[in-house]
Formats: C-alpha cells, sequence, structure tokens
C-alpha cells in the first residue's frame, strides 16, 4: 500500500516561511503543497480546480492539512466533487483555524466563497479552532465542525493559528494529524 500523502492547503496569501504548514512541508515526508494560481485574489472555481487536478494525480490514500481559507475549499471542493471516484483517496481532513466567509469584514478578494457549504463531509475530519480568531468566532467554527462531522478541538487563545501565532512546527496540531492517520 501507497504511504498517505499529506495534501496542504493555505488560505489567502498562502503560509509563509513562519507558518505551521511550511514548516510541515519541510520536516515531514509526503507532503504536497497544492499551488494556486492567485493567492491574493482567489477565485473559487480556480481553487477548487487546482485541488481536484492535485487529487487526480496522487495516487493512495491523501489527508487534507487546511489552514482558514483552505477550510472552505474542502467544503466547496466536497459540493461539488465529493461523490466522484478519486474522492475515495481522501481518508481525512485536518481544518484549522476556518475562515468565516459569511463574516461582514471578510476580505472582499475571496467573497466569492460565501456561504460557506454546510455538508456533512465524507470522509474524516478534525476542526481546530483558536478561542481568540478574528477570523471566525469559535461558536461559528463549532457550528461548522457540527455541520460537517468533524470533531471539533479548541487550541486555546492562539489567534488565527498561522505564523503570528508563533507555534513553530505546531506539535499539538502534529498529533492532531496523527490522530487521523
Amino acid at each position: 500500500m501507497r504511504p498517505t500523502t499529506i495534501l496542504l492547503l493555505p488560505g489567502l496569501g498562502n503560509s509563509g516561511s513562519g507558518h505551521w504548514q511550511t514548516q510541515w512541508e519541510a520536516g515531514l515526508d509526503n507532503v504536497v503543497r497544492v499551488q494556486q494560481q492567485e493567492w491574493n485574489a482567489p477565485q473559487r472555481r480556480d481553487w477548487v480546480a487546482a485541488l481536484d487536478k492535485a487529487l487526480l494525480a496522487l495516487d493512495g490514500p491523501v489527508i487534507l492539512v487546511a489552514h482558514s481559507l483552505g477550510c472552505a475549499l474542502v467544503a466547496w471542493w466536497t459540493a461539488q466533487h465529493g461523490h466522484a471516484p478519486h474522492a475515495n483517496k481522501l481518508v481525512g481532513a485536518l481544518l484549522v483555524a476556518p475562515a468565516d466567509v459569511e463574516q461582514a469584514d471578510f476580505p472582499a478578494e475571496a467573497i466569492d466563497f460565501a456561504p460557506m457549504p454546510r455538508l456533512r463531509l465524507p470522509f474524516k475530519a478534525t476542526v481546530v479552532a483558536s478561542s481568540d480568531d478574528s477570523w471566525c468566532a469559535l461558536p461559528k467554527a463549532q457550528s461548522f465542525a457540527t455541520d460537517w462531522g468533524a470533531q471539533f478541538y479548541v487550541a486555546g487563545a492562539c489567534g488565527h493559528i498561522n505564523a503570528q501565532s508563533n507555534l513553530g512546527d505546531w506539535p499539538q496540531g502534529r498529533a492532531y494529524l496523527a490522530a487521523l492517520t
């Protein structure tokens, strides 16, 4: 059996050098980052197509590791392709700091990701949220997790669980990932 591929799905702006996703990419085996054509003015259609293309190109089981807008990408991909044959490759998803795409002050550049799809995900999923994330209130993140059929964990007061959170390679996140595998 082929090893599980970890497919990284960064959010708006991509994940820079101090972000835990970038550190995981450098330090873990079988990690692939989905590259988007436009990180700062994303089009939902293009992001979903890039994820679908990446999944079609991979052999063996896949775990999605999404951050922020990447979580919305997972929901939108599932809504459009969740019943396709290659969807069976997905064995899980770690959805970290989901962005509330319906929030009044959400960046206009990514507005076509709203409304957030609320369908049950057809694979094992874990949502990790912060108690002080300015891009998604904790009750909203918990509501996403419930609707997606995902386990829900609160990481504490970690902001948006990004580079500014100073988590390094985020050992607790790696534990959530290990639980999915």
